[in-house]
């Protein structure tokens, strides 16, 4: 095999799939070399069956589906193959280069969907204990935190998040989501009072005379980024003797699944974390099928 890669020569039309894919949908660098990769290893694959891209049919794309099982390869990495194939001879088809799509047919593997390990409410509460109010920064961290699990934001909308989207007297936040999407969110008066002593002291102390209507700006009064919120939610993490592992979502999963615990709508909690698609919120069922089971051995008279 090492022959064949040596003098392997990718066909041109992966190239030509590539840069169209470049022009039109502005994807970047790491997207596009994960399209050339799998594109490559199916045509390396063909090209030592003796075929073309163009001539390929169903079972090469099944036999190589095969042989890279039999290599061990991951799961995730054959669905996003197949993504890279769905798209590529899509491109084939309106260019009339082919006539028949070969993965048309072909289902992607059916991929567990990952969640992160789930804070305990007492954990959260720890959490949220941590940073000290009399210091201007951790403030502004502490209600940023409530804020988070008060109402199971993006990090990129809370660190972006301007003064004329929140209504603390009505105890609401306006968030314009992905795809341009507006949902207005509830956010309880824990985070209300956090943020009005945040407002009230620290945000002109961090802002040191500058003009900003970003609601939590960085030590140097401009946004801050996603990764600073991320190091300081680790930090507090590590304070407070936290051992889970902990991700950039690990608040907004939080508030998703407390709210399941305590008996919320799953198409509730769809609405107010912002999901288009039921389907989305639904990694949080097991949550609530844990919560129903329980429910069940509690209060049902043959439980």
């Amino acid at each position: 095999m090492s022959n064949h890669q040596s003098c392997y020569r990718a066909d041109p039309l992966i190239e030509l799939f590539v840069d169209q894919l470049w022009t039109q949908k502005g994807l970047s660098d790491n997207t596009l070399s994960a399209y050339k990769t799998d594109l490559q290893g199916f045509d390396q694959f063909c090209q030592r069956t003796g075929i073309s891209l163009l001539d390929a049919d169903q079972t090469h794309v099944r036999d190589y589906l095969g042989y890279r099982f039999e290599q061990g390869i991951a799961k995730s990495s054959s669905a996003r193959l197949i993504s890279s194939l769905r798209g590529f001879y899509a491109f084939l088809v309106m260019d009339k280069r082919i006539l028949v799509d070969p993965i048309a047919l072909i289902k992607a593997p059916k991929l567990a969907r990952q969640l992160p390990d789930a804070l305990s409410e007492d954990d959260v509460d720890k959490l949220l204990a941590e940073p000290d109010v009399e210091d201007a920064i951790e403030c502004r961290d502490k209600a940023m935190m409530e804020l988070l699990y008060a109402s199971g934001l993006r990090v990129s909308e809370l660190v972006g998040l301007t003064l004329d989207q929140i209504s603390l007297r009505q105890g609401l936040i306006r968030i314009v989501g992905k795809g341009g999407k507006e949902r207005l969110v509830p956010i309880g008066e824990v985070a209300v009072t956090e943020i009005e002593d945040y407002l009230a002291s620290a945000r002109s102390e961090l802002l040191k005379g500058k003009l900003s209507d970003v609601v939590f700006p960085s030590k140097r009064g401009s946004m801050m980024t996603r990764q600073t919120f991320w190091h300081r939610i680790k930090l507090y993490a590590v304070r407070a003797g936290i051992s889970c592992h902990l991700s950039p979502h690990t608040l907004r999963h939080a508030f998703a699944t407390h709210l399941l615990n305590h008996g919320a709508d799953l198409r509730v909690v769809q609405l107010l974390l912002g999901h288009s698609d039921l389907s989305t919120t639904q990694i949080y069922t097991h949550v609530a099928k844990a919560r129903l089971a329980q429910m069940h051995s509690e209060h049902h008279p043959r439980g």
